[in-house]
Formats: C-alpha cells, sequence, structure tokens
C-alpha cells in the first residue's frame, strides 16, 4: 500500500505539471496575439475583422446591379452577336433565346458557366461563354480635397481610396469615415487609428461609396 501511495503521489505530479504547462502557454499566446485580443483597441479591431469577414464573404470578386457587362459568345457554327448591357436593379440580364439570368451576387466564372450550361446542349453542341466587366468604380465624398468618381484597378484600402480623392481637408471628421457599400450596409472607419493599426483599414469594392464627414470642434 506504502508502494501505491507513492505511485499515486508521481502521477499527481505529473499531471499537474501537465496542466500548468498547458495554462502557461496558453497566457503566452495570448499576450502574442495581439492588440484584437489585447484590448488596446477597445470593439473596434473585432468589429473591423467581422465586418471584413462578412463583406469579402458577400463583395470580392461578385458582379452586382447597374454593372456594364458584355457576354460573348464563341466556337458557334452561327455566330450571335455580344451582349452588352447594365445588370438591372432585380439582378438579371437577358440573353438570346430570350433566356433570363441572375447576375448580382455571382462571380464572373460562376455567370459563364451558367450560362455556358443553359445553352448546351440545349441549344448549341458548342459554345464559350466570356463574361467582362466593362467599368467598376468607386466613389469618394465629403471632406476630401477632390470629390471624384475613381476606377476600381485592384486591392484598395479606405485610406488608399481617400488619398486617391487628395486626402482630407482640414475639416474632416476622421474618426467616422462611411463606407456605403453596393448592397446598402454602411459600415464605419476610424481612419485616425487605421493610420496605425492596418486591420481597421477596410477594403474597398467595386460600387462603393465613401463618406467623410465634416467635424464641428
Amino acid at each position: 500500500m506504502k508502494h501505491l501511495g507513492k505511485k499515486s503521489g508521481l502521477w499527481f505530479g505529473l499531471a499537474s505539471l501537465l496542466v500548468m504547462g498547458t495554462v502557461l502557454t496558453a497566457c503566452r499566446l495570448f499576450h502574442e496575439a495581439g492588440p484584437s485580443f489585447s484590448g488596446d483597441l477597445g470593439g473596434e479591431a473585432v468589429q473591423a475583422s467581422t465586418n471584413t469577414l462578412a463583406t469579402t464573404a458577400i463583395e470580392l470578386g461578385r458582379l452586382r446591379a447597374g454593372e456594364l457587362l458584355m457576354v460573348t459568345f464563341a466556337d458557334l457554327i452561327n455566330p450571335i452577336p455580344p451582349f452588352e448591357g447594365r445588370i438591372k436593379e432585380d439582378g438579371k440580364i437577358t440573353l438570346p433565346q430570350n433566356q433570363d439570368f441572375v447576375a448580382a451576387g455571382k462571380s464572373v466564372a460562376e455567370l459563364e458557366k451558367e450560362i455556358h450550361d443553359r445553352y448546351v446542349p440545349k441549344f448549341f453542341v458548342n459554345l464559350t461563354v466570356t463574361v467582362k466587366e466593362e467599368e467598376r468604380f468607386f466613389y469618394v465624398d465629403g471632406q476630401v480635397n477632390a470629390r471624384s468618381r475613381q476606377p476600381y484597378l485592384g486591392d484598395i484600402t479606405v485610406l488608399g481610396a481617400i488619398a486617391a480623392a487628395g486626402g482630407f481637408t482640414d475639416f474632416a471628421q476622421t474618426k467616422k469615415v462611411q463606407i456605403i457599400r453596393g448592397n446598402n450596409t454602411k459600415v464605419v472607419v476610424n481612419c485616425k487609428k487605421a493610420k496605425d493599426h492596418p486591420q481597421l483599414d477596410l477594403p474597398v469594392y467595386p460600387g462603393d461609396r465613401i463618406f467623410v464627414p465634416r467635424r464641428w470642434w
């Protein structure tokens, strides 16, 4: 029994050391995780991260109502003219054979595949579909030096978009810059903090409107 008690004590000691090591490791990882977890930025970093994930899933690479598209059809025995027009408010475009397609919310690749699969083999034996976005812009308004419509040329953030519009005026309220997304959701960005904390500098997508309000103090 005495021998058994010693073994139990040994196992208890090892288990305690294991638990202590796990706790210390967790504390170290929590400390190294940075401002988003340490609370240095309050709820803004967490909110920015949430907004980024949500808007990326919805917006990035997705077509929107109002966008101008060019749809071309190739590899046909009897060629048909391309379609050029805007996505209607209901999100649809109408293509040859009076076929309606929901374009808004889809990527270019998804829309190309849907068009192809609708026409082949029902209407055509072979078909290559190409969808091209003819124009993509974002808009910067309010207290910036050059209110403007800017061409969307690739990845850009709020601070980059404001820089493209000449930067803030002396009266800009930089803590409450608004992004009005193409789906009419609104996100507020604290650009003053975003300069030092890139995770708060949210991405801008085609069709977005950035509004910089005026400060009154």
